[in-house]
């Protein structure tokens, strides 16, 4: 009788898995990820497809990310199967792939792995600049593939409206 049960319980298992729906199955291989450019608070940063910002996390080295678990989490990276998409905007030659520890690719912008933050709900939102999480500082990543510094003491040079683009005057990247 048991053996009956177990054999019952198996087959209803492997029949409920093959009726899964592929559509609850996350993904597929063919899905383009694309980079774009838009305008922030910050200044042109990168954005993935649906506008959230794309971040750098300091800690990555080596073009390796160093985020997993509970970072993952809280800062998605951007996973890819296959090459991602440039839109207007971004440089072709900078975008790439890197290997995570769990085996799926993900995305990276002059060798930086790019990340989305949970709480950006919304397309232009920023709240994971300068944050520090998970052992180092996050920042929107530049056209140009470098970190973008948030300029807490815009004078007329970082005034949007004047002009000069937002950036501080210097071009508002950090340096490395």
């Amino acid at each position: 009788m048991k053996l009956k049960i177990a054999l019952v319980t198996g087959v209803a298992a492997a029949v409920a898995v093959a009726l899964i729906p592929v559509s609850l199955a996350g993904p597929s291989k063919s899905s383009a990820v694309s980079v774009g450019v838009a305008q922030s608070n910050l200044g042109r940063i990168l954005v993935d497809g649906r506008g959230h910002t794309l971040y750098l996390f300091a800690k990555d080295r080596r073009g390796k990310s160093s985020c997993n678990g509970a970072c993952a989490a809280a800062w998605p990276p951007l996973i890819a199967s296959g090459k991602a998409h440039a839109r207007a905007g971004v440089r072709p030659s900078l975008l790439g792939r890197t290997r995570r520890r769990d085996g799926r690719w993900q995305v990276t912008y002059n060798h930086h792995p790019l990340y989305t933050l949970v709480q950006d709900t919304r397309k232009g939102q920023t709240n994971g600049e300068g944050v520090n999480a998970f052992g180092a500082k996050w920042y929107a990543v530049s056209p140009a593939g470098a970190k973008v510094v948030k300029n807490d003491t815009m004078g007329s040079y970082g005034d949007p409206s004047s002009g000069y683009g937002g950036y501080g005057g210097y071009g508002g990247y950090g340096s490395w």
